[in-house]
């Protein structure tokens, strides 16, 4: 019954935001019904760089992928940029230093599934949720805050990308990619008006991928670093 709803659910969400604006896809994963996990790499340490290998890892544990996103920018070797827990376990602490990029355009943030359930919010205020978080990660700019664009976006911008992110409302977890290159602002825009995110982050661009079963889309491309998705038992 948990699987038919949330499969109802994400289906329904997509149909109705492509009908709003088909420059995106949206998937939203609801944690009290799916089972919403951070993965970086196997037992050995290596990381799992695509959803194939991830997906082949979870088979040899009876288990099986619903959906997932890449889910935070990362180095060379594959290691979080920022704030990464996994399982409750902290594997990268939280990054508030200066720097060039993406990431770095503050205010930065952190979605994180704590016992209040999803949030995204600003890096520096990341301490007030720490206790009991399950899984967080950092990435950046933050797209939306407080129901205000992030005051560095543009809207006359010539800057577009595909690009993805993620915003929380009434308790689910928003998953957006563009189907096209857009721009911060437009992105942005779409998280406040279109989905009515307070609150949202940007989790990267070139590298934006996308795996649902319900919509029928696996992305391959560039390697992955942190990789976030919905899991559940495999089927007998």
């Amino acid at each position: 019954m948990k699987k038919l709803l949330f499969s109802l659910f994400v289906c329904l969400c997509a149909q109705l935001c492509q009908a709003a604006d088909a420059r995106f896809t949206v998937v939203m994963a609801d944690p009290a019904r799916q089972d919403l996990r951070l993965f970086l790499g196997d037992e050995a340490g290596q990381p799992f760089k695509s959803f194939a290998r991830l997906q082949e890892w979870l088979q040899g544990r009876k288990q099986r992928l619903v959906f997932a996103v890449n889910a935070g920018m990362y180095h060379a070797d594959f290691a979080p940029v920022g704030l990464y827990v996994e399982n409750g376990k902290e594997l990268a602490p939280l990054n508030l230093a200066d720097g060039a990029g993406n990431f770095f355009l503050k205010p930065n943030g952190v979605f994180l599934l704590g016992k209040a359930g999803p949030a995204v919010v600003e890096s520096s205020a990341y301490a007030a949720h720490g206790a009991g978080v399950r899984l967080a990660t950092q990435s950046g700019p933050m797209l939306v805050i407080d129901g205000k664009i992030h005051p560095r976006f543009d809207p006359g911008s010539s800057s577009r990308h595909v690009r993805n992110g993620v915003g929380v409302v009434d308790g689910k977890a928003i998953f957006v990619i563009s189907n096209e290159p857009v721009t911060f602002h437009e992105f942005a825009t779409y998280f406040r008006d279109t989905l009515h995110c307070k609150n949202a982050l940007y989790l990267d661009g070139s590298i934006s991928s996308l795996f649902s079963n319900e919509l029928g889309r696996a992305d391959s491309g560039p390697p992955l670093g942190p990789i976030l998705g919905g899991v559940e038992p495999a089927p007998r």
